[in-house]
């Protein structure tokens, strides 16, 4: 295991963040005793309040959100949604914490935070006029700023109950509709203007900067690579099954060649018909790699391996089997970057 980031460890597998079912106490045995990057476990089968925008509304610092007609909104006062997401993220937390208490942890290791990023959730909340934050280049600059401070909040606290350092995974899956300006608008007549990639990581650059820990920016969707080649000191976390040799491979390769780390999206979200090994993806994983043209021991000291996306619809079983197979990847091609051919 190499630290290419300072505090990032390679070689290892992860979790995206969402897990299946409401018990944190589970979801936090999952993921700690299957993964050497544990995380805090997402459980928005819990209802408004626990998926990504409510996990992060609970983050925010002196911006209320409310859910409003079934869309998050911005509220002049904290409320039953502000209660609710708070009281989930701070039963998460104690249940990660007696985890780390029971099993000998208190002190040591690294674990990983998610929160949805700035220019995601600004595509998703409205303000309490009904359009979308996104469209108030102030607000969207309001949400950053609160969000920086809340985060940095929340990883203080994380390393005072678990003396253990922090890794934060800012997820964008929404990055590319405000980048090309397709975020649906309040009416057909009002549309929301593009943020010009140069400005959105600026805006993601500054956040990055200012948590002062290792930051994996996560999307599901399509590489932008218009956006993530403007960013400094960021990992990367992509779906790799989904990559374009004629759009993707070049713009990954000089991205890992130049140092950079990936959380390579592997495993699938859901239980395959046919059965699975952590041979034969390693193998897949190793085959994207010759065909890039990168060595095989940047499998070694660049990257981390993941499912594809969250589990939240995934089944327990396979949630758990999913994330054993992303740590036996990783350790395996780790050990050994031909592991699987």
């Amino acid at each position: 295991m190499s630290d290419i980031e300072p505090g990032l460890p390679t070689g290892v597998g992860t979790g995206i963040g969402s897990m299946p079912g409401t018990q944190p106490r589970e979801a936090i045995r999952v993921a700690a005793g299957e993964l050497d990057l544990p995380f805090l476990p997402e459980l928005p089968a819990r209802g408004v309040g626990a998926d990504m925008i409510g996990r992060t509304g609970a983050l925010l610092v002196e911006l209320p959100v409310d859910m409003v007609h079934r869309a998050y909104r911005l509220a002049d006062h904290p409320n039953t949604t502000t209660r609710r997401a708070a009281d989930w993220l701070r039963w998460d937390l104690d249940a990660l914490e007696e985890h780390w208490e029971t099993t000998g942890l208190t002190g040591t290791g690294v674990v990983k935070v998610q929160a949805c990023g700035p220019l995601t959730f600004a595509a998703n909340v409205e303000l309490r006029g009904g359009h979308k934050i996104v469209k108030d280049r102030g607000a969207v600059r309001d949400v950053a700023a609160s969000l920086t401070e809340g985060l940095r909040n929340h990883i203080a606290e994380v390393r005072r109950r678990l003396g253990a350092r922090v890794v934060v995974q800012l997820d964008e899956p929404d990055v590319g509709r405000v980048i090309d300006g397709t975020v649906t608008p309040l009416t057909r007549l009002d549309p929301i203007r593009p943020v010009a990639a140069p400005d959105a990581a600026e805006l993601l650059q500054q956040m990055i900067d200012a948590l002062g820990v290792p930051v994996l920016l996560h999307s599901c969707g399509r590489p932008r690579w218009d956006l993530t080649g403007r960013l400094e000191r960021v990992a990367l976390s992509l779906d790799v099954t989904g990559l374009r040799p004629d759009r993707d491979y070049d713009a990954l390769g000089a991205f890992i060649d130049s140092g950079g780390v990936l959380a390579a999206g592997l495993i699938p979200t859901a239980e395959p018909p046919g059965p699975v090994d952590a041979e034969s993806l390693a193998g897949r994983l190793t085959e994207t790699v010759d065909r890039i043209g990168l060595p095989r021991r940047i499998l070694r000291d660049n990257l981390l391996v993941t499912p594809t996306c969250g589990l939240a619809s995934a089944t327990p079983a396979w949630a758990a089997r999913a994330l054993t197979l992303a740590s036996e990847v990783a350790s395996g091609l780790a050990a050994d970057p031909d592991f699987g051919n």
